[in-house]
């Protein structure tokens, strides 16, 4: 490993947390035929920036301040909003892990996303940056009680025990297309390395790794294996699947190459930074892979490189 690894909990905690944990409910929503002279005075009096455009419980639109200002600048008659706002609105749904929303708000440069639930498509929140940085806040308050009482009943348990040699393995199976249950094998198991007191910012690295390499398994193939041995001084990690495999290792690992499908793409994903994001987590990692057949990925993290 060249230089220092260095992960914070902030990061960690995107991948684990789910949108419906984040996002603030209930929402203020305004009706198409509501008239833009009207929506100075909603924006202002709720302290908001922009809203989602609901007729007959059905998110139809977005309307935002910049939408205002720019009918404001072309001296426009007053008009409904279904005349100014955008119909064409990008959603996450409740369940999604949260890092779908942050790489839509980031990937599309939006300053809101609406949150819809998946069954009816009902909307039932809202997420921007700032409801993210609040959401964050708290949720890293509520875990670090959680945790230490956790950490109190199980921590050292590498110590406590008397063996020659001591190997813990986890087992998790990962379905193809599952994106519903993206992340949880990743915080499952970052849960339970904290649980036996292993240092924070090796959880966090283990975490960010095996999210990387859970979700490629879930947008690339029909499924795999995780299996995890952690040690007292190290953690490996043996990711194996039964999807087409990579033809060109050396061309996938560079930052940017990616072979996303556009269904990928629409949930902010297939940027190319999956294997890079691994690589800066790991200590070691090392890739085979038969075109047809799987790919095996092996990834290293040395405990005591703290």
């Amino acid at each position: 490993m060249q230089g220092e690894k260095k992960f914070y909990k902030r990061q960690e905690m995107v991948y684990e947390l789910k949108v419906y944990q984040i996002m603030k409910s209930p929402v203020i929503t305004v009706h198409p035929e509501t008239l833009m002279s009207e929506l100075r005075n909603i924006l202002r009096d709720k302290g908001i920036s922009g809203t989602p455009v609901i007729e007959n419980d059905r998110l139809v639109g977005i309307i935002s301040i910049e939408d205002f200002i720019k009918w404001q600048a072309e001296c426009m008659e007053d008009c409904p909003l279904k005349q100014r706002m955008i119909s064409e609105v990008k959603t996450v749904y409740a369940e999604e892990p949260l890092v779908h929303a942050v790489s839509t708000l980031e990937s599309h440069g939006f300053g809101r996303l609406p949150v819809i639930e998946r069954d009816t498509d009902k909307l039932v929140g809202i997420v921007t940056k700032g409801v993210i940085i609040e959401g964050l806040l708290r949720e890293l308050e509520i875990d670090y009680h959680e945790e230490e009482i956790h950490r109190y009943r199980a921590s050292h348990i590498f110590e406590d025990l008397i063996a020659d040699n001591i190997n813990l393995v986890f087992r998790y199976h990962v379905r193809g297309n599952d994106v519903e249950r993206g992340g949880e094998v990743a915080s499952g198991f970052k849960k339970s390395l904290l649980r036996l007191g292993i240092h924070p910012d090796i959880c966090r690295r283990a975490a960010i790794a095996t999210y990387e390499a859970e979700m490629n398994t879930i947008f690339y193939t029909t499924g795999g294996n995780i299996i995890v041995n952690v040690q007292p001084d190290s953690i490996h990690l043996k990711v194996q699947d039964n999807g087409p495999g990579i033809p060109d290792i050396q061309k996938a690992l560079k930052p940017g190459f990616s072979t996303a499908s556009d269904w990928i793409r629409e949930m902010g994903f297939g940027a190319g930074m999956g294997l890079n994001n691994i690589q800066n987590c790991a200590d070691e990692m090392d890739i085979t892979s038969t075109v047809g057949e799987g790919t095996t990925l092996e990834i290293g993290i040395n405990m005591a490189k703290v």
